[in-house]
C-alpha cells in the first residue's frame, strides 16, 4: 500500500513546485509595484501637474481644474500613483513571467520569444508617449475650441485622469499590433498571405477600434486608427523579413509526398 502511494506523491510534486514558483513570481511582481508606488505617491501632486499640462495649456486664462468630490484631491493622485507604478513595473513583471515559462520553451522558441518580449515593452511605452505628446494636444485643443459661448472649461481632476488613462491603455495596446501579427503568423494561426488578402477588412477594423477606444471625436479616432494600420503593415513586413509563415524545405517535401 505504501509503495503504491509513493508514485502518486512523486507525480504530484512537480505541479506543487510550479504552483509555488508561480506564487513567488506573483508576489515579487506585486512587491515591485508597491516599491515603485511609495516614492511616486510622495510626488503624486507634481506628477499630476505634469500629466494635466496638455489640457491646462488650452484652458482659458484665469481658469483651473476642479475637484467635484470631497475625496478627489487625495484619491486622484493616489490612483495615478498606483497606475504609474504598474506601468513602470511592466518590464519586471514580464521578466518574472518570462522566467516562469522559459524553461518550457525550445531553444528556437526562446530566440524568437525574447526579442518579441523586449519589443512589446518598448512598443507599449511608445504608444503612451505618442498619446501624451502628439494626440493629447490635438484632442484638447479641439475640445476647448468648440466649447459653446458662455461655457467655461473647468475639468474635474478625476474625470480627466480617467480619460487620460483610457487613452494610455488604448494607444499602448494598439502599438502591440506588430507583435500580435508576428505571433499569429509564427504560431501558424494564420499566414502572411492570408493577412495580406484581408487587408481591407483589417483597415476597416482599425477605424472601428479607433471609434470604440477613443472619445467621440474624429481627430483621436484617426490618430489611433492610422498608427494601428501602419503597425499592422510593419508586422507583415517583419514577417517577410524573418521569413515567418513560409513553408520550409521539410514541409514542402511532406506536401510533395
Amino acid at each position: 500500500m505504501s509503495e503504491s502511494a509513493d508514485p502518486g506523491q512523486d507525480q504530484g510534486q512537480p505541479l506543487i513546485e510550479h504552483l509555488v514558483e508561480l506564487r513567488s513570481r506573483i508576489l515579487k511582481s506585486l512587491l515591485s509595484v508597491i516599491i515603485l508606488f511609495l516614492p511616486l505617491f510622495y510626488f503624486a501632486n507634481d506628477i499630476y501637474f505634469y500629466i494635466s499640462k496638455p489640457l491646462r495649456a488650452f484652458m482659458p486664462e484665469g481658469t483651473t481644474m476642479i475637484a467635484t468630490e470631497v475625496a478627489s484631491p487625495f484619491l486622484t493622485p493616489f490612483k495615478l500613483s498606483v497606475v504609474l507604478a504598474l506601468f513602470l513595473a511592466v518590464p519586471y513583471i514580464l521578466h518574472q513571467l518570462w522566467s516562469f515559462i522559459a524553461p518550457g520553451l525550445y531553444s528556437n522558441e526562446k530566440r524568437i520569444a525574447m526579442p518579441l518580449l523586449l519589443s512589446s515593452i518598448l512598443l507599449f511605452y511608445t504608444g503612451i508617449a505618442f498619446a501624451f505628446y502628439l494626440v493629447f494636444p490635438l484632442v484638447f485643443g479641439f475640445f476647448t475650441s468648440v466649447a459653446p459661448e458662455g461655457v467655461t472649461v473647468m475639468t474635474d481632476i478625476n474625470r480627466y485622469l480617467d480619460f487620460v488613462l483610457k487613452l494610455f491603455f488604448a494607444f499602448g495596446l494598439a502599438f502591440e499590433i506588430p507583435i500580435a501579427t508576428l505571433l499569429l503568423i509564427w504560431t501558424g494561426a494564420t499566414s502572411r498571405a492570408a493577412l495580406s488578402q484581408k487587408r481591407p477588412y483589417i483597415i476597416v477594423g482599425c477605424f472601428v477600434m479607433g471609434m470604440l477606444l477613443t472619445p467621440p471625436d474624429i481627430i483621436s479616432q484617426i490618430l489611433l486608427a492610422m498608427p494601428m494600420w501602419i503597425l499592422f503593415e510593419i508586422g507583415i513586413l517583419l514577417a517577410r523579413i524573418f521569413k515567418l509563415g513560409e513553408p520550409t524545405a521539410d514541409t514542402e517535401m511532406a506536401d510533395g509526398d
